[in-house]
């Protein structure tokens, strides 16, 4: 037999399903190490269970994707279903259950989920912490000039002027009267010392981070950082995406897929074309761009391969897309080459 799950934040549904296709149970259970045992005993109480289907394994069912993992049980990622068949279906947990039970055995829309434990979770966990403060600390540099644009005429001709880096820095060392803070001027400089203050607080802290991830990344796949115009940061996410089992990706057009990057075939009658792929994981599909980019200013292969693609008449966006193609192809082999590494040997 067969299991599915549908997972959520406090319980996880399961549905077994024999290799016949017709339903055996479903059943709730909550989503702590107790209930991730009890699903396992449930599911294998029909008979030989021969793989499970899960949705999100790297969400809200990664610690039930953990447990599998540790017990040995068969498990692939399944997609959600299309619109057309839930509507058709309706909505249930059970039925939400039944469905990734079906999809594992007809392999259908399913995937190997990526390992959860080891070094390149914790790079993950890691950079959430590093985009988030990098966000907050744009959106306060955007707070502090959008201040500056409405502040009174005499604070305004003082810091308009300024580049960056300076400007954090008259802001975050002014001293204003804070027994004035009814008047607008001396609160636009209240509020720009704050902001300013958050400023250095956040790149403190992505400093620190950096400090963490750049060794990290190194430890993990130091072929990928020799690669031209990769860092640390672009390199992070090209691990990420691919995740620490990165030999689940099958080729090379697969990881171009997974990164939105592989054309998408759009023909039709006598009309031979493709279109853009705008699916796919878009921080991996922005990382290539970064890549890409670098490349441009800096690698005269790039620059001879731009100049060759211009006189054939393709535009600038047009050349970067494929650009990003072929460097999508030489950040998968860094990343097997690697995965391969750490294999162990077969027995002779």
């Amino acid at each position: 037999m067969v299991g599915g799950v549908d997972t959520h934040k406090d319980t996880h549904t399961a549905a077994a399903v024999d290799t016949a296709g017709r339903v055996l149970g479903s059943a709730q259970f909550p989503t702590d190490a107790a209930g991730y045992r009890a699903l396992l005993r449930w599911l294998r109480g029909f008979g030989t269970l021969l793989l499970v289907g899960v949705e999100g394994t790297g969400v809200y069912g990664a610690g039930l994707a953990r447990l599998l993992a540790a017990q040995g049980v068969a498990m692939v990622e399944v997609d959600r279903p299309d619109r057309k068949a839930r509507r058709w279906q309706g909505k249930s947990d059970p039925v939400d259950a039944e469905a990734p039970a079906r999809a594992a055995l007809a392999r259908v829309r399913t995937g190997l989920p990526k390992h959860r434990d080891g070094r390149v979770e914790a790079l993950r966990a890691l950079r959430v912490a590093r985009r988030s403060a990098v966000g907050q600390r744009a959106d306060v540099q955007r707070q502090i000039k959008a201040l500056i644009v409405t502040a009174p005429e005499s604070l305004r001709a003082q810091l308009r002027a300024l580049p960056d880096r300076e400007l954090i820095k008259v802001c975050a060392d002014q001293r204003p009267d804070r027994a004035g803070a009814g008047d607008p001027g001396t609160a636009t400089k209240i509020a720009l010392r704050s902001l300013a203050r958050r400023h250095r607080a956040l790149s403190v802290e992505i400093a620190d981070l950096d400090e963490l991830l750049g060794p990290l990344v190194a430890q993990i796949n130091p072929g990928l950082l020799a690669l031209k115009g990769i860092g640390p940061d672009v390199a992070g996410q090209m691990l990420v995406t691919a995740g620490e089992n990165a030999d689940r990706l099958t080729n090379e057009a697969a990881f171009a897929m997974l990164c939105g990057v592989a054309p998408l075939p759009a023909s039709s009658g006598r009309t031979t074309r493709h279109r853009l792929n705008r699916g796919g994981d878009r921080a991996a599909n922005s990382a290539l761009w970064r890549i890409v980019i670098t490349r441009m200013g800096t690698d005269d292969r790039t620059k001879n391969y731009i100049a060759r693609r211009t006189a054939q008449g393709l535009t600038k966006p047009e050349i970067i897309r494929c650009l990003k193609r072929y460097v999508a192809r030489e950040v998968f082999l860094a990343l097997t080459s690697a995965s391969a590494e750490k294999r162990p040997a077969k027995a002779a």
